[in-house]
This record gives structure tokens, C-alpha cells and sequence, in this order.
């Protein structure tokens, strides 16, 4: 509830980076990345852990018990005129998630902001995630407006891809002491390098804005620089050798896939997205952001390769890609100055005999191994399947509409099912497979080609005409 006591008024941004918008004409909702609507806040008297949030027009946000679509999961969420009868369909529970805020409805779903292909894309419901892709679809950041005109709540505002416009009230929030705090890896340190799962550091690319993966740590541009934020005491900026911050941004690092772009910049102001919470794990640490992702070094393929993301990993394959070695380079002196010792504090970066005094040892860490004597990176394992979703009566605009990709591997086609349910938030979706002679679409029965055979397939939704028709001929 500390989101929402203190404001007027708030907006709300989904873990997808987009905002909670009201459609007044339609009463509906939807999420976008270019409009914001600034929702009013009310406290329901005697409920002390309940809001209501009135859109421009005086309607509420509202949770029904309409399905979205028929024969898959999800409510609709609509903008409803308040009913002093039904009052509880307008009220929410807020529910208090790392940096973060779920919204519980009357029925103990949760406000759900839809990823994934149509017409679930952009879309809002309420609903429980069956799946660890989905989780946070129900995760929401709140900016606080505390000046607002009565009259025109619901305003347009320029996109930024970087960083939002205004501070989520979660980031001036108290952190949660209970977790595993890995501050002790930066608390005297000046500067860092950090070095990924696959023996490779973090590294700010000469064009000033990318931000990529190399072997060489003894580069300047493996240096960040560590500055710690007074007001928090779980929270740390890095800094690049060219002034600038490492950033999560809002951009996705591939269409259709998950992971979106970690880049070196200057916003116009030091908000979130500039801000990690560094977490304990063993030895290690995780780079946590304000969506709750992780800083992760990619590895595979190309366009994969030495990519650096922030994503939540959800295959056990790449769950120590988010983990990093924090090697201190540089740290602060603290008064009184201690002793004389043989080495300066300050470790030369750029000498010709790198050294580091890692975290996890009072010891020096060894010297990084070139390209030529460590092995090349793991081969991605499965193979490319690329999928549209077709229309309700089977029609698929693959000329003017963009496809999608993911990995796969196996060849089950009850797998494949499953990994589609996952990756777009669709349930019981019918895996097709396209005629090369008339077009038609047949539903995959058989087992999958070898793993090397590029694949392309349709998904067509379980309430569809074509759906039914496959029914009626005995293909399901």
C-alpha cells in the first residue's frame, strides 16, 4: 500500500515496458508505449488494503469474470461505472514484490499485461501465470503523479527507449533487508571488471553505446567504475571508461525473442534504469534491475554470441549466465590511511602486467586466458523454428506481417506445444504445418524432423473457425 498513500494519482508501467492505457471510447484497456494515463487513486474507507483507480472519464478499472477468449485462461479487465453493489469488482489488492507491485483482484487473479503474438499482444487481463515465462506479466512499476489537472487525466507523452520519464515510487521505497544482499563484493570498491560464465568481461564497446562481452581483461574498456547511491544501501551505478552508465533498456535485443538491450549511456537524469542491485549467489553475483531481470552474458550462436542482456533466464542451461566474478581493481582508502604496503591501493589498469585483487580472495586473481588456449563457446543445441499465427478463419499474412523465431530442441511435437504455450502466453494452441500444394493447414502429428532441419509452422488458437473445423474432420 506504501505505493499508493501517498499520491493523487499514478501511472502504471508492465514488465514488458509499456504503460496501462484506457480506451474511453471502447471501455477498454490496452498497453502502449507511447501513451500513459494517469489513473486516480482512491481509498476505499475501512479498507485499508484496497485501491480503486478511476481513469479521465470518471470510469474504473475493473475485474469481470468474462473469459477474454473462450477456452483459454484470463478474465477481461474493462472500464466500468462504479456500482456501490458490486464495489468489489473495482477494488484491488496491492501486493508488495521487490521493486515492484502485483494487483489482486476479487477473485485472486492479478492484473496481467499480455506479451506474446495476437490478439493476446497489448492486451490486459486478470489472471494467475501457469508458467515461469509468465510470471511477470503481473509485475507493475508505479510512477507516482502528485499533480494532475481534474479535468484531463489521460495524456500523451514521447517514447523513451532507454529510460522511463518520471521515477517509480518502488525505487524510493526502503529495499527488502531479507535478501541476499552481494554489496559486500562493491563496498570499498572504486572500480571493477566483471568476468561472465563463459570467461569473458563485461565490455564497453569504442562506439560509446553497446555493450558486449571479450577476453581481453586487461583493456580499459573492461573498467567500471563503482558509484554507490547515498539514499540506498543495496544499490550501485557502473560507469564506463567513456563517462557513461550501464543502462537496461526498454529495447529488445531481437524481435520475438526475449532479452532486451543493456547499453552505455547519459540520461537525462539518474533514474532506475542506470541503478543494479547486486545479489549474492555463492561466490558470485547477480546484477538484479528495477523489471526484476538480470544482467546476463549470452553465449551460443551469433547474434547471441558475447551479447549482453537483462532477462530473467528460464532454461536450466542458462541459469549461470546471469551469474558474475566481481574482480576489485581499484579501491577507496579509508581514514586513518592504513600502513605502508608494497603495492598501491590503486592497481594500474593499464600496466603491462595485469593483476586484480579479487573479492573472493585476499590474493591476486590469475592472469585471463587468451582466445587461442580456451575453447570455443558451447553450440546452441536444438534447432530454428520460425511460426505466424494465423487469423480465424486460417488466413496467414506472412508477406506483410513479421515472423517469429525460438529454439527448440527435441522432437515431440507435445513438446513443441508446451514450449509455444510458454514463450506466448497462448494455451492450447494447435501446432500446424502448411500444405506446399494448395496452402492448407494441417496439424502436425508425426514426429519432428532431425534437430539440423529449419523449421516454419503456424499456431492457430484453440477458439478459432479453423479450430473447429479440424474438430469436424477428425485432424484433432
Amino acid at each position: 500500500m506504501e505505493y499508493f498513500n501517498k499520491t493523487k494519482g499514478v501511472k502504471l508501467r508492465s514488465h514488458l515496458g509499456k504503460y496501462l492505457v484506457s480506451d474511453e471510447e471502447h471501455h477498454k484497456l490496452r498497453q502502449s508505449r507511447k501513451a500513459s494515463t494517469i489513473w486516480e487513486v482512491q481509498l476505499p474507507t475501512g479498507k485499508n488494503h484496497r485501491v480503486r483507480l478511476r481513469s479521465s472519464n470518471g470510469r474504473y478499472l475493473t475485474a469481470t469474470d468474462a473469459p477474454f477468449l473462450l477456452g483459454v485462461t484470463g478474465n477481461k479487465v474493462l472500464l466500468a461505472n462504479f456500482d456501490a453493489g458490486l464495489d468489489w469488482k473495482f477494488e484491488w489488492e496491492p501486493i508488495r514484490e521487490g521493486f515492484h507491485v502485483k494487483l489482486r483482484s476479487w477473485c485472486g487473479k492479478y492484473l496481467r499485461a499480455n506479451g506474446g503474438t495476437l490478439p493476446w499482444r497489448n492486451s490486459v487481463t486478470h489472471d494467475d501465470p501457469y508458467s515461469s515465462v509468465t510470471h511477470n506479466w503481473i509485475l507493475w512499476d508505479v510512477e507516482p503523479v502528485h499533480h494532475f489537472p481534474h479535468k484531463m487525466l489521460s495524456f500523451t507523452e514521447s517514447e523513451d527507449d532507454l529510460s522511463p520519464s518520471q521515477e517509480p515510487v518502488s525505487n524510493v521505497q526502503t529495499r527488502d533487508s531479507s535478501m541476499r544482499s552481494g554489496m559486500e563484493f562493491f563496498h570499498r570498491a572504486k572500480a571493477v571488471r566483471l568476468r561472465s560464465h563463459h570467461d569473458k568481461y563485461l565490455h564497453a564497446d569504442d562506439d560509446e553505446e553497446s555493450v558486449t562481452q571479450d577476453r581481453n581483461g586487461t583493456s580499459r574498456n573492461a573498467k567500471w567504475t563503482v558509484e554507490l547511491i547515498p539514499e540506498f544501501d543495496s544499490i550501485i551505478r557502473l560507469k564506463s571508461c567513456y563517462g557513461k552508465y550501464l543502462t537496461a533498456s526498454n529495447m529488445p535485443l531481437l524481435l520475438g525473442v526475449t532479452g532486451r538491450k543493456v547499453v552505455q549511456s547519459v540520461p537525462r537524469r539518474l533514474d532506475s534504469s542506470v541503478e543494479w542491485e547486486p545479489v549474492r549467489d555463492g561466490a558470485q553475483v547477480k546484477l538484479k534491475t528495477r523489471y526484476g531481470n538480470f544482467l546476463r552474458a549470452n553465449g551460443g550462436l551469433p547474434p547471441w554470441r558475447n551479447s549482453v542482456t537483462h532477462d530473467i533466464p528460464h532454461r536450466s542451461a542458462t541459469q549461470d549466465w546471469i551469474l558474475w566474478d566481481v574482480d576489485v581493481l581499484e579501491i577507496h582508502v579509508e581514514s586513518p590511511a592504513p600502513p605502508p604496503i608494497p603495492h598501491s591501493d590503486s592497481l594500474d589498469f593499464d600496466s603491462s602486467t595485469p593483476s586484480a585483487v579479487s573479492i573472493k580472495s585476499t590474493t591476486f586473481s590469475r592472469q585471463e586466458s587468451t582466445d587461442s588456449n580456451v575453447g570455443s563457446p558451447p553450440k546452441m543445441e536444438g534447432r530454428t523454428i520460425y511460426y505466424h499465427v494465423a487469423e480465424d478463419n486460417g488466413d496467414v499474412d506472412d508477406e506483410n506481417v513479421q515472423g517469429y523465431s525460438l529454439n527448440f530442441k527435441g522432437n515431440g511435437v507435445e513438446q513443441l506445444t508446451r514450449k509455444f504455450e510458454e514463450e506466448t502466453g497462448l494455451e492450447g494452441v494447435i501446432v500446424c504445418t502448411r500444405s506446399p500444394l494448395n496452402g492448407r493447414l494441417y496439424p502436425l502429428r508425426l514426429q519432428l524432423p532431425p534437430n539440423n532441419v529449419t523449421m516454419q509452422v503456424v499456431l492457430v488458437l484453440p477458439s478459432s473457425k479453423v479450430a473447429k473445423d479440424f474438430k469436424e474432420q477428425g485432424l484433432l
